[in-house]
C-alpha cells in the first residue's frame, strides 16, 4: 500500500507545481494585458496630438514657404 501511496504524494506533488506555474503565468498575462492597454493609451493620445497638430498647420500651405536664412541668429 506504500508504493500507491508514495505514487499519489509524486502525483501530488505534480499538480501543485502545475498550479504554482499556472498562477505565475496568470500573474504574467495580467501584466502584459496592463501593459497593452496602457499603451494602446499612449497611442490614442499620441493620435490625438497630431490630429490636433495637423489643424493647426494652414490646409493652403500658406506659410510653409519660409527661408531658413531669415531664422538664422544675428551673431551669423
Amino acid at each position: 500500500m506504500s508504493e500507491t501511496q508514495g505514487a499519489g504524494d509524486g502525483a501530488e506533488e505534480r499538480i501543485t507545481e502545475l498550479e504554482i506555474k499556472a498562477s505565475y503565468v496568470e500573474d504574467t498575462l495580467d501584466q502584459l494585458n496592463m501593459t497593452i492597454y496602457r499603451q494602446q493609451q499612449q497611442i490614442d493620445a499620441l493620435l490625438a496630438e497630431v490630429r490636433h497638430l495637423r489643424q493647426q498647420v494652414p490646409a493652403d500651405g500658406v506659410g510653409g514657404g519660409r527661408n531658413l536664412r531669415d531664422e538664422l541668429p544675428p551673431h551669423y
